[in-house]
């Protein structure tokens, strides 16, 4: 299974690559599978790599399952 995290673009970087960020941790990420993204988008990032755009409502619904999820694993151990 592939997960993929979003996340919000910092700065765009010379040579398809941003700084991008998720719970205040900044990657540097790979644009080159996207086109028209600027800073304050948010974006699906798999692998190092920035797989699609989403709105920011979208973003946080993501997170809000994965955190959901994450407390039910741990509430079982």
């Amino acid at each position: 299974m592939c997960i993929a995290w979003p996340m919000c673009i910092k700065e765009v970087l010379p040579g398809k690559e941003c700084i991008a960020e998720l719970d205040g941790i900044s990657r540097k990420v790979s644009l080159r599978l996207l086109d028209g993204v600027q800073a304050g988008d948010h974006v699906l990032v798999h692998a190092g790599y920035a797989i699609e755009k989403i709105d920011p409502a979208a973003a946080q619904e993501q997170l809000n399952i994965m955190e959901e999820l994450k407390q039910n694993i741990t509430s079982k151990n």
